[in-house]
């Protein structure tokens, strides 16, 4: 059998800082965090936190990895003898990253790429990247690591709560989430992640403590008689999410 020299590769949605992915050997291709006259390498050339704190005063877009980036990455790590590559991504119902990706792999002849859609964002995109290093320490092969990451996949589930939806809905990536829901009634969705990878809407309450209360009873739901990794994050509500 041929030795494998396998590569892993993630986005910035992951949620993982630069310190853990180094720690994980993923490599990094950013999105990007996109102002009206500037724009920075999320993870990189800026942090979630400095987002969050002038998000009021000036929302940003963001964008994916150009081709030529994910190129770059890809030649790079093909030039210092690696053989494959698992490159694992936000989801494809959320971003177009996972498909510039898979277009520049097949640039790349002399290396094997797998890239995976996550179907997910966050931490069910980064639980599935620390998955992935795990198996690689554990000494499984490449096409070992891929199925085991498929099978993660399957059993992921992602549950949130927003204080507005104005920011998905101009990211037009709302899905299947009315954008209508709010206004007057204070009703605030319970989002998740279908099997398409796109959101949709799993109950609707009225106010944000009542949706936050409901969405820690849909996770206690789903992971009544189970042995689960659950993972609490949050963008710029540190205290809300200390006390869940």
């Amino acid at each position: 059998m041929n030795q494998e020299k396998i590569a892993l590769v993630t986005d910035s949605t992951c949620d993982l800082s630069l310190d853990e992915l180094a720690e994980l050997n993923f490599h990094l291709l950013p999105l990007k965090v996109v102002y009206q006259d500037r724009q920075y390498a999320d993870r990189v050339e800026i942090q979630p936190d400095e987002v969050y704190a002038t998000i009021d005063e000036e929302a940003p877009g963001t964008s994916t990895p150009s081709p030529g980036e994910a190129l770059a990455l890809f030649q790079r790590l093909r030039d210092e003898g690696f053989t494959h590559a698992i490159s694992l991504h936000l989801s494809g119902g959320l971003s177009g990253t996972v498909d510039v990706v898979r277009m520049v792999s097949k640039q790349i002849q002399s290396m094997k790429i797998e890239v995976i859609d996550s179907k997910g964002l966050s931490m069910a995109l980064g639980y599935q990247v620390m998955e992935a290093s795990r198996a690689l320490r554990e000494g499984l092969q490449f096409e070992e690591i891929v199925k085991h990451i498929y099978g993660v996949r399957g059993r992921m589930k992602v549950f949130f709560v927003v204080k507005t939806l104005e920011y998905l809905r101009r990211g037009g990536r709302i899905g299947y989430v009315q954008a209508t829901v709010g206004g007057i009634l204070d009703m605030k969705p319970i989002i998740s992640i279908n099997e398409e990878g796109k959101y949709f809407t799993v109950a609707k309450v009225r106010g944000r403590k009542k949706s936050i209360a409901r969405m820690a009873e849909l996770v206690a739901e789903y992971g009544r008689n189970k042995v689960i990794n659950l993972a609490v994050v949050h963008g710029g509500a540190e205290e809300e999410c200390r006390g869940l």
